[in-house]
């Protein structure tokens, strides 16, 4: 009793330090500077939707309004919202307003790789063992 009692005490310290590692989530959009440095007022919407995809949000009531809207969890309780909000006037894109998280896709990547998270590349050759 007293060595489970132990266990489990060591197991809630270590989780409450930070010791164990918490994968960061990210939800939504996340969009690459190099294309929302494209845009351009005068834009239309299929020129706009070529470079940041489809918005996640299609508002009935704002329909001239593209939200792009982004998550990111790092730690329990811990989320940050970002929202990059395109204003259309008819079919050309007038101006755009808000943040997004710039590149995080390739930040989260290499994070994975130091902790070995993610799948090898299907389409590298594989370093076969010579057999004898």
């Amino acid at each position: 009793m007293r060595k489970a009692f132990t266990l489990a005490l060591a197991a809630l310290l270590m989780t409450g330090c930070g010791i164990v590692y918490r994968q960061p989530v990210f939800q939504g959009n996340l969009l690459e500077s190099k294309n929302v440095e494209q845009l351009k007022e005068g834009m239309s919407r299929q020129q706009v939707f070529s470079l940041l995809g489809s918005p996640p949000v299609a508002d009935p009531f704002h329909q001239n309004r593209w939200d792009y809207v982004a998550t990111e969890r790092r730690r329990v309780g811990k989320t940050e919202i970002k929202t990059l909000t395109l204003h259309f006037e008819g079919d050309a894109l007038a101006r755009w307003e808000g943040e997004y998280f710039p590149e995080a896709d390739k930040a989260l990547s290499a994070e994975m790789r130091r902790f070995g998270n993610l799948a090898r590349d299907k389409d590298k050759p594989r370093v076969r063992p010579s057999g004898g």
